[in-house]
């Protein structure tokens, strides 16, 4: 084929999503499968959502592109303006969206490296520098990133919580850290995981959007709702900045299905809160049994964690769990695990108890 991509393209992949539960329960011969790769929610979705969808009746009809009813709902349960909100197929889009509006050759990016990847893609694509920060701790270094900025740097990238670590930028490192940078630099805070939090001192960053107009929130309905296959998520900040990435926004990006799921769960938010109070208990159960086997760990704000067992390569520990049924999401020095049900958890620390157990 004679058509060339941009250069850029050549040194990426395309997103290779894992192999399907059926598969992987055909290839290994096993009764089931327990997913605990993709951060979704083990408790599914509220019956609120449920019924709402099977109330729609017309599929031939385009979504409302400005996500009228939802626009509404999401400024009262956020607490800004509804011209402060932009909405897109995930949170994946939203930075797509972001760095199509900023970035080009003649500008920089930083973020950390060892986050979600989605940031440093977008940015190869669109043929910008990137400049990434080593972690520290598994936590971002926000000093060493406000030295990499500078005049033609465009975009800042904090995943809070960071994803695959769990940990979290506190209140004041975060507005250290916004006191320092220029006002021409957009910080985007990507809270995908905002409704698990349970420390005290994570920034309420809504509130600071009134300081910082180079500010941008990010949240998503697929972690905590439960909401993941309707691909919807949500950036606020703004109002004139919302506008301008508007024009970058696909006219029908959010499907009918989406915003009427959205809707139906922000009415039940006891399921919410229900999911995330059992989340903390099991991480709990994590965290004992790390120590209890001298597992490394990071202390999660997210509904995953994040280990590395010492003498295994994540690899093997990957694959050993894949045959046994149970998908992790393996990475360079260590493994991030979804924290499941109750049940799929005592399973899980049966099969890494004997990975362990191999190890010594």
């Amino acid at each position: 084929m004679n058509v060339k991509v941009r250069p850029q393209l050549l040194s990426l992949k395309a997103y290779t999503p894992g192999k399907s539960s059926e598969e992987v329960q055909r290839e290994y011969k096993l009764e089931k499968i327990v997913k605990l790769a993709s951060n979704e929610n083990p408790y599914g979705t509220s019956p609120f959502v449920k019924e709402a969808i099977s109330k729609i009746d017309n599929f031939a009809i385009y979504p409302d592109g400005a996500s009228t009813a939802l626009r509404k709902e999401v400024a009262e349960y956020t607490g800004v303006k509804e011209d402060q909100l932009i909405f897109s197929s995930g949170l994946d889009e939203l930075i797509q969206i972001i760095s199509k509006a900023l970035l080009d050759e003649n500008f920089n990016t930083v973020m950390a490296s060892g986050t979600f990847p989605q940031y440093r893609h977008n940015a190869v694509v669109q043929n910008a520098e990137i400049r990434e920060v080593p972690l520290k701790n598994g936590c971002h270094d926000l000093p060493e990133m406000a030295k990499q900025i500078d005049d033609n740097t465009q975009v800042v990238w904090i995943c809070n919580p960071n994803n695959p670590t769990g940990t979290y930028v506190d209140n004041k490192e975060l507005e250290q850290f916004l006191q320092s940078i220029p006002s021409h630099v957009l910080v985007v805070m990507d809270e995908a995981y905002y409704e698990y939090v349970t420390v005290e001192d994570y920034p309420e960053t809504i509130p600071l959007l009134d300081q910082y107009d180079n500010l941008m929130v990010l949240r998503t309905f697929s972690k905590a709702f439960g909401l993941a296959s309707f691909r919807i998520g949500y950036g606020i900040g703004a109002a004139s900045f919302i506008q301008q990435l508007e024009v970058v926004r696909l006219p029908f990006n959010t499907s009918v299905l989406a915003q009427k799921a959205a809707l139906a769960a922000l009415k039940d938010l006891g399921f919410v809160k229900q999911s995330v109070s059992l989340n903390a208990i099991e991480l709990q159960k994590y965290y004992e049994f790390c120590k209890q086997h001298q597992i490394d760990f990071y202390t999660s704000q997210g509904n995953f964690i994040f280990i590395s067992i010492p003498g295994k390569e994540s690899a093997e520990v990957f694959q050993y769990l894949l045959e046994r049924g149970y998908t992790v999401r393996p990475f360079p020095n260590g493994v991030r695990i979804t924290v499941g049900t109750k049940e799929e958890n005592e399973e899980l620390f049966e099969l890494i108890e004997k990975i362990v157990l191999i190890a010594h």
